[in-house]
């Protein structure tokens, strides 16, 4: 399940690409959320029953009203936002990379909060991982004019957004079972985004988005967002976030491949130096020691 679903987000760099050709990223992203959950309710709906008995489903708690909300702007609203405006700017190539870093900002998010302990390999491993995201950066100089660099500053912005997503909702996950989570998280990120999504919709030409844009839209929704978010929650609640997050290491390969091949996007000197420093930081900041090891 859980490589079906790095599957799934492989491929949603590739849909938000095609999408980008025909929605401007500030469309594209609020949209997507509004449709996610449409299609998280009917969901959540669908499978209220299994057979002839209804399907467990956690009441509401009032208490989590304010925590649902900050999860929903962290891990929906800026992380979304933040990806697909930054993809818009930068390679397939380069957004996978640094959201690969994923496992080491979920790291220190989780230090922060005091649910993970720091290694002297999981710091080496984020030195590694941050000097390989700055190898990308550079690849066309410091000037934020450079498309690249800008798209990757906001890529990463994302990637810390959906590590604190992630940290925060471990302690909410024994208390909601999947579907009931996910409706609620989705619930509370379409109205964050909710005036953004009116006004690019009162102003968005509707004829003159073809397949593309619309096709992108889907999948990121129904694909990138409900059933990738459901597999993500459902493996949450079964093993600490960081080791969760380490089964992204296939992504960055899978979508740079991907982007070469469907998109047509060069494989760099920059691109590879820096990819062969994230991956490394990350295995080094994720590895498990051996039995007698120190």
């Amino acid at each position: 399940m859980i490589m079906l679903m790095v599957l799934m987000w492989t491929a949603n760099f590739i849909a938000a690409k095609v999408g980008l050709r025909e929605l401007d990223p500030w469309t594209l992203a609020p949209l997507r959320v509004e449709l996610a959950m449409l299609l998280m309710a009917v969901t959540f709906f669908a499978t209220a029953r299994r057979g002839n008995a209804p399907a467990k489903r956690t009441p509401f708690d009032r208490k989590d009203l304010r925590r649902f909300f900050v999860m929903a702007l962290f891990g929906v609203a800026a992380n979304q936002m933040l990806f697909t405006v930054g993809i818009n700017y930068t390679s397939v190539g380069h957004s996978s990379l640094i959201i690969g870093t994923g496992p080491i900002t979920i790291l220190l998010a989780s230090r922060l909060m005091r649910l993970e302990l720091l290694t002297v390999n999981k710091l080496l491993g984020m030195v590694l991982s941050f000097a390989g995201v700055m190898v990308l950066a550079l690849e066309k100089g410091m000037s934020l004019q450079a498309g690249t660099l800008k798209g990757d500053l906001i890529v990463l912005s994302g990637s810390l957004a959906f590590a604190c997503y992630t940290v925060l909702s471990k302690r909410i996950a024994p208390k909601y079972d999947t579907f009931t989570m996910n409706l609620y998280l989705y619930l509370a990120g379409a109205v964050i985004v909710l005036p953004l999504a009116v006004w690019r919709a009162w102003i968005l030409d509707w004829g003159a988005v073809g397949w593309q844009g619309w096709g992108g839209l889907a999948y990121m929704a129904l694909v990138g967002s409900v059933l990738a978010y459901l597999i993500y929650y459902w493996a949450l609640r079964h093993m600490a976030p960081s080791r969760l997050a380490a089964f992204t290491y296939f992504q960055p390969i899978l979508a740079t491949i991907s982007g070469m091949l469907l998109l047509g996007e060069e494989l760099t000197h920059n691109l590879l130096t820096g990819g062969v420093l994230v991956l490394v930081g990350v295995y080094l900041a994720e590895r498990r020691p051996r039995v007698g090891d120190d």
